[in-house]
């Protein structure tokens, strides 16, 4: 969405949209810091998800959805990373991709491949969404074209 002044400003997030959002920071966390997924989900239920952090209100958020993204993305992951990194060029391979980028990617692919109960546009739009929340340059158009990509191949396939 954009605003009256043509800035960027994003969407309120239904449940699930904010488990997403959630999702893409807990998988960023672990990546950074090297938590696991229990660790992990436990400390987002109890701390984080619809709670208030120092004066910021963390959006209430579908748990389970959020759950079952960092699981599936974890536990997919091998099957994931190669198949982003036949999307990207050879000298912009995913490991060179910001942490954060990763994570939005890697939960984008992870839905499209094993929620086919979501449209590819809701899943898209999503994380197109997330990216833009985190970068004003031209990551949300390369989350938008590697998800597309995806998608068309993958719900094909299936």
């Amino acid at each position: 969405m954009v605003d009256v002044e043509g800035k960027y400003s994003p969407r309120l997030a239904n449940k699930r949209g904010a488990a997403r959002l959630a999702a893409v920071q807990a998988l960023y966390q672990m990546d950074i810091v090297g938590s696991g997924v229990m660790e992990t989900a436990a400390e987002y239920e109890a701390y984080r998800l619809g709670k208030d952090i120092d004066g910021d209100q963390y959006l209430d958020a579908d748990f389970q959805w959020f759950l079952a993204i960092i699981t599936g993305v974890v536990k997919d992951q091998k099957q994931l990373d190669p198949m982003l990194n036949q999307q990207l060029s050879a000298e912009w391979s995913l490991s060179r991709l910001d942490s954060i980028l990763r994570a939005i990617l890697r939960a984008g692919l992870w839905e499209l491949i094993n929620r086919q109960d979501v449209p590819i546009a809701v899943v898209m739009s999503e994380y197109v969404d997330i990216a833009k929340a985190f970068f004003e340059g031209d990551e949300p158009k390369l989350v938008n074209a590697i998800l597309d990509s995806m998608a068309k191949k993958i719900r094909l396939l299936k």
